[in-house]
């Protein structure tokens, strides 16, 4: 299927869309009428398929994008209203629906390999919270980014834990209180995203960097995503410690024999992934 093609859904089709570019994993959510908000299903939808493609040795990198206006409009709040008439009043409902997308939130960043998010409209809530969550992120000049639960007396207060990882706690807070959008230009300045580039060429783009990393030893970027979040949430002396243990398992790495190689020989490394 051809990433034009996978813009234009055709009825009946499921509420996320994969698909391979190459090495290259395309997901699609594809819930357009409903601004491909994050019901349950489209929760559990996501983190099934990156735990296969975790295991998938032919994937080396993935793209994150979706069908219609919207990246993601967050919850799907009519879902969640709709249990209001439980016993509970839907108490064990909400729990459960923020655990299962927090949980996928994380798989996404414990994913051996790198997720690219292709943002082509607005991304709100926790569909701002799916864009902090990759590791990297294109943006259309057409997308924005909000944080709006504020507005309906609902704090974002799990999209700001992957919000408060990727910009500066003041403008993080700014979103946080005000709800207010955010445009492409502005989320690149803080760093919510990568890169902006004209509308309708932010998937293709986010393939072209998705391919560039997919170009690398799959071994090493494991090594060094893993190793890049884990640091973060250390100490500067544990990081480094943790950091220096990493680099010398790297060293042992055939890959990094090959390449380190390489480079002296001059020449194209072959990977072994290992």
């Amino acid at each position: 299927m051809s990433t034009q093609a996978a813009r234009a859904p055709a009825p009946h089709q499921p509420i996320l869309l994969r698909e391979m570019v190459g090495p290259i994993a395309v997901l699609t959510l594809n819930r357009p009428a409903a601004r491909n908000s994050l019901s349950t299903t489209m929760i559990a939808a996501l983190h099934a398929e990156l735990d296969d493609i975790g295991n998938d040795k032919a994937v080396r990198a993935v793209v994150l994008a979706a069908n219609g206006a919207a990246f993601s409009a967050g919850h799907d709040m009519k879902e969640l209203t709709a249990r209001r008439s439980d016993p509970d009043r839907g108490r064990a409902f909400f729990a459960q629906t923020m655990n299962a997308c927090s949980a996928m939130m994380q798989a996404i960043v414990h994913l051996p390999k790198p997720v690219v998010a292709a943002v082509q409209g607005i991304a709100t809530a926790a569909g701002c919270q799916l864009v902090a969550s990759c590791d990297l992120a294109i943006a259309s000049e057409a997308a924005s980014f909000a944080t709006p639960g504020v507005d309906i007396g609902l704090f974002c207060s799990t999209p700001m834990v992957a919000l408060s990882r990727n910009v500066p706690r003041k403008q993080a807070m700014e979103m946080l209180l005000t709800g207010e959008p955010v445009p492409a230009a502005r989320a690149r300045e803080i760093g919510l995203v990568n890169r902006v580039v004209a509308a309708g060429t932010e998937r293709d783009a986010a393939i072209a960097l998705a391919q560039q990393v997919a170009l690398k030893s799959a071994y090493t970027v494991k090594l060094g995503k893993e190793a890049f979040y884990r640091q973060a949430e250390m100490s500067l002396a544990d990081a480094y410690r943790y950091a220096a243990e990493v680099m010398t398992e790297n060293m042992m790495a055939r890959d990094a024999e090959e390449g380190i190689g390489a480079f002296i020989e001059k020449r194209t490394p072959t990977w072994r992934d290992e």
